[in-house]
């Protein structure tokens, strides 16, 4: 009777926890878009620098700013406390403006290659923008979350570059539903991060298009790699990819600019790390990732989100062997 009772309660903890979580996902939703219909009627200057001195107020109360400013102190040892504080309050400013410029993203991509005088977005790294689009071979795109990096698969449709780009959507589907129709009226073609993923992924090279992924989120029981020179785990399908197909794989990044302007850079492609016998090091590869958006971070450390739980590590699984890699579409 006892098991028969404890059954019965964990049954109605789970049914009524599902509705409520759907009915908070609804409220957040709601209050979300009546923001988004405030700012909606403000120039786009003023709601993006509104947005950013509210965040500037609440992010430090939020549950998440203790998160940001316990990885600060962790990666940066020297930094004061004050110093520490102030990229955090400049992440929250990013990412309100992030979430603002979903509303005037058209507007905000202003760049034409023929213009005489700059507008909001100036690009770096032209020429690889071009040879990318131009060569019928398939190439890997990589960035992180910083400034607005949802500007870069906006340029690459700018450039006619047919590219796939790889996004995680947010856990609230209503506002989930959103952002996908904001993305897909500007930036090509988009991939669900999902369960088979990487199998989409795989078909896009095979058929000598062109992918682009966010590579600086934690990836439970991923690669054992390290970020700001501690451990943490990585996602292993970029590099198993690079191997596979032996394609190019450029860095990419956005970088915000004073005045509400932002700066769209290609670097130049990657030398891989490769084996004894010549084929790609997954594992060197994923590292080498991590090191050039550590790089970026260092650079402009206000414009990444020290919020999430890069460091936190999954359960350990046992480790497989080198040629024990995770298979891909058409291996």
């Amino acid at each position: 009777m006892t098991s028969v009772l404890k059954k019965f309660r964990r049954d109605l903890k789970f049914r009524y926890g599902r509705q409520l979580r759907q009915l908070n996902y609804w409220l957040v939703a709601r209050a979300a878009m009546m923001i988004i219909s405030v700012l909606r009627l403000l120039p786009a200057d003023s709601a993006l620098n509104f947005a950013d001195r509210v965040a500037r107020r609440v992010g430090p109360r939020v549950g998440r700013h203790q998160v940001a400013v316990d990885n600060l102190r962790k990666a940066y040892p020297e930094k004061s406390e004050a110093e520490i504080q102030a990229i955090a309050s400049d992440m929250w400013g990013n990412m309100a403006r992030l979430a603002a410029e979903y509303i005037f993203l058209d507007a905000l991509f202003d760049y034409d290659p023929a213009a005489t005088s700059p507008g909001r977005v100036e690009v770096k790294g032209i020429e690889h923008f071009v040879e990318i689009a131009a060569e019928k071979q398939p190439h890997i795109v990589f960035t992180g979350h910083l400034g607005n990096f949802e500007l870069l698969p906006v340029a690459a449709a700018t450039f006619g570059m047919n590219i796939t780009a790889l996004f995680r959507p947010p856990n609230n589907p209503y506002l989930a539903d959103y952002i996908l129709s904001t993305r897909r009226s500007t930036m090509g073609s988009l991939l669900p991060s999902m369960a088979g993923a990487s199998f989409a992924l795989a078909g896009v090279l095979e058929n000598g298009g062109n992918i682009g992924v966010l590579v600086d989120q934690k990836f439970s029981n991923g690669l054992e790699t390290t970020f700001f020179g501690r451990p943490c785990q990585s996602n292993r399908v970029l590099g198993t990819l690079a191997r596979h197909y032996d394609c190019d794989v450029y860095p990419a990044r956005c970088v915000r600019l004073p005045g509400n302007r932002f700066r769209l850079e290609i670097e130049d492609k990657l030398t891989l790390p490769r084996t004894a016998d010549g084929i790609v090091d997954v594992r060197a590869t994923t590292q080498l990732l991590n090191d050039v958006v550590e790089r970026w971070v260092r650079e402009d450390p206000g414009q990444w989100m020290w919020f999430h739980k890069r460091w936190e590590i999954g359960g350990r699984r046992r480790k497989r062997p080198p040629q024990a890699e995770a298979p891909v579409a058409g291996a």
